[in-house]
This record gives structure tokens, sequence and C-alpha cells, in this order.
């Protein structure tokens, strides 16, 4: 018996994704994939999650978790995602609609997944919609992209992939000198010597040792729970959990009378989520600027040489002829680099970037990475990179890997 069609449909961040789905759902007529319109599809996202978590938390109704004591929202991503397609699978679907299921897991969750949905693809229909070639499942045959509302086939899979394969990109220009730089005398930023963690008895971290230097750039990774971000809060002062801790950050040892407030001026952090905190009508160049003044928006009036090192980033991301703009129009790769420029403006001795390329396409992903390389390729910043995703554009000069153990994860560096 000849296996089902599997549609992939690769997406852009103008793509009108929510539409499409909608359309799918309803059972409309869709250009192009004509023949799914009166089979019987659901949905396989991080939205349908959600709101499942929303019914579960606000209703007490148990759905996805209805035969386990253990609540929706405390799962991790990868175990939410096994509720929701063992759901989906049991109303019997004629066709699963996936939107970026590899999103938010770790190499061997998203392994595990993908070998998952090729044996399903053998015997139902699957709609992939994804944003990173990388994730189109070996098993797709019919070949599509989405271009606003705008859904184009392609007439056989070899024209798809030599149409959408990734374009390193490189930025001309030099990255701006800060007005003011930031006097750090040690060379070791941030050491930790022998640090364990724990939570509610359960071993996160232990014995860990790592050491990062002025002007170095690492890449850390490691699964859903390891203790990632557990490790970023911790250097970043957000967590107590340094307290008692052999970590020394800027040459202060944890709890030694340090100022949090000193700590976060000399550390530039990014990660997606800031992104939604500027929901006002911000110009890109006062974004720029704000990262000057670690305020959300600009409340003072900037000088002329905090406008002309604007220009100057806003010139190298070839976005100076938007820089009257309002930040919330543009496009959400757009925003990454702006939030990149701004948190970068200081060149504060340690940049963190967490997960900042997740949700972006292809094309927005390459423009961010190679923004990342050449930061750590011109300036004294020491970068923290941290990822689910193997970026192939990335050059890391070292990598720290948290491997979980059953006495808490440890730290082994690798080879980039």
């Amino acid at each position: 018996m000849k296996p089902p069609k599997s549609y992939a449909i690769l997406t852009q961040n103008n793509s009108n994704t929510k539409n499409l789905v909608e359309s799918l759902l309803k059972q409309e007529n869709v250009s192009n994939i004509e023949e799914l319109q009166k089979l019987k599809g659901l949905l396989f996202s991080r939205s349908e999650i959600n709101r499942f978590m929303d019914e579960e938390e606000r209703h007490d109704i148990k759905i996805l978790t209805r035969d386990t004591n253990q609540p929706l929202k405390t799962m991790s991503s990868g175990e939410q995602k096994k509720a929701l397609l063992n759901y989906l699978l049991q109303q019997e679907p004629d066709f699963l609609i996936l939107v970026n299921p590899f999103d938010n897991l770790d190499v061997a969750t998203q392994a595990k997944l993908k070998d998952q949905l090729n044996d399903i693809a053998s015997s139902r229909i699957l709609v992939q919609l994804v944003s990173r070639v990388d994730d189109i499942l070996p098993s797709s045959t019919d070949f599509f992209k989405l271009d606003g509302d705008t859904l184009q086939r392609y007439e056989s899979p070899k024209d798809f992939w030599q149409a959408n394969q990734p374009k390193r990109v490189l930025f001309e220009g030099t990255i701006p000198p800060p007005l003011s730089p930031i006097k750090v005398t040690e060379k070791t930023l941030v050491q930790l010597k022998k640090v364990s963690v724990s939570f509610d008895g359960r071993q996160v971290l232990n014995q860990i040792d790592w050491k990062i230097e002025s002007g170095e750039f690492w890449q850390l990774i490691g699964p859903n729970g390891s203790g990632k971000s557990t490790i970023l809060s911790m250097i970043t002062g957000d967590s107590h959990k340094g307290y008692g801790q052999d970590l020394t950050i800027f040459g202060q040892k944890k709890g030694s009378g340090e100022s949090v407030w000193d700590l976060k001026q000399k550390i530039g952090y990014y990660t997606p989520a800031i992104t939604n905190k500027f929901r006002g009508y911000h110009t890109l160049e006062h974004m720029v600027i704000s990262g000057l003044h670690d305020s959300i928006g600009l409340y003072v009036q900037p000088t002329d040489a905090e406008k002309q090192l604007a220009k100057q980033w806003l010139a190298l991301l070839k976005l100076d002829h938007k820089k009257e703009d309002y930040f919330k129009d543009l496009s959400v790769g757009e925003k990454r680099l702006v939030m990149m420029a701004r948190a970068m403006v200081k060149h504060s001795p340690l940049l963190i970037l967490d997960e900042p390329t997740a949700g972006l396409d292809d094309a927005s992903a390459s423009l961010f990475v190679a923004l990342v390389n050449k930061i750590a390729q011109e300036s004294d910043s020491a970068i923290v990179f941290v990822s689910h995703r193997k970026e192939p554009q990335l050059e890391p000069e070292r990598i720290f890997e948290l491997q979980p153990d059953p006495n808490g994860s440890l730290g082994i560096e690798l080879k980039p």
C-alpha cells in the first residue's frame, strides 16, 4: 500500500501561518492543497499545549494529563508534546498539522520525536509548517513555501532544496566602539569551582567547574532540565543559589557584598522574551540608545554622541533608513538584530544570549548568527550563546556541555 502524502511547508517570518492553519482546520479550500478540503485535521503546536494548560489551570479540566497526577505546566517541553501527540492520535484525524514541532526541544528529544513522526507519516497525512529547513521530515513528498498568504508549490523536491538552502551572511563595516568603555581589570570574568545546586531535594548541578575569560566565545549546550538556566541566573544575580558557592564574578566572590546592580551593569543579556516588554512607540534610534541606560524605552533626552552611536549601529544593521520607525512595526528578524545592538551598545564585558534564534526563519537566523560572529571577532566582550539548536554558521571557540546524571548534571568542555 502506497504511503499517504506528507506536505512540507517552509514558513518565513512574514508568513500568515495562523490563517493557513485555520483554513485547513475549517476544511476550507486552500489553493495547491485542495485534496485536504474535506478531510478532518488536528493541530500539533505550542499554542495548543498552552490552550490545554490554560484549561487545566483555570478550570481544573485535565485533558492531556488525565491519566497522570502531574500537571501539564510542570512537564518538560518534550513531555508536553508527547502528551499532546498521543491525545491527537486517539482522535484518529485524517491529517495532523505540525507547527514547528521541534522548537524548544533538546537534540535527543528532537531525534525521538522525528522518528515517531516519520512512523506516523507511513499511515497518516502530515502537514508540516516549519521555519527551518533542517526540521523538514525525510518522509516529505510535496514541498511548498508560504509567502504572506501565498502558498507556492515546488515542482520537485530538488527545486525546493536548491531554492531554500540557507545562505551565509556577512556584515560590512565594523562594530561601533563604546562611548565609555567599561573597565574590568580581571582576565577571568566568571569562575565556578565545584558548584553543586539542588531544588527541592533534587540535585541539578554536580561539581561544576567552568571559567569564562575576557574575549572568549562560548556555546552552552545541554538537554532540557540540565541546569543551563540555573547557571545563567547565578551569573546574572537573579538566583540566590549562587550564595554559599565557590562562584566568582568579575573578581568578587558571590556573597561577599557585591552589588547586583553593578553586576548587571557589566553584563549584556538577551533572550527573545525581553522583546515582548517593548510594546510602546519606541523608535529604532531610541531602542539602541536605551541600552546605554538599561531602561525599557528612553526617558531622557539623548545626547548628540548617543544619537551618533545609534546611527552607526543601525547603519551596520542596514536599518539606518528606519531610525525613526517604530520598533513594534519591524519584522521578527529585524527586532532581534536591534535588540542585539541594544545589548551590545555598551560593549559589556560579558554578553549572554539565551536561545536568541528561537522562532526565527533560516534567513533571519543566519543574519543574527553573522552579527554574533562579528561581535566575537571585533570586540573584547566574552560571549555565552545558549541554544538547543546547532546553528551551522555559528563559530564558537569553545563549547561547554551539561550532561545529565542521576546525581546532577556534569560539566564537560567539548571541541567545536
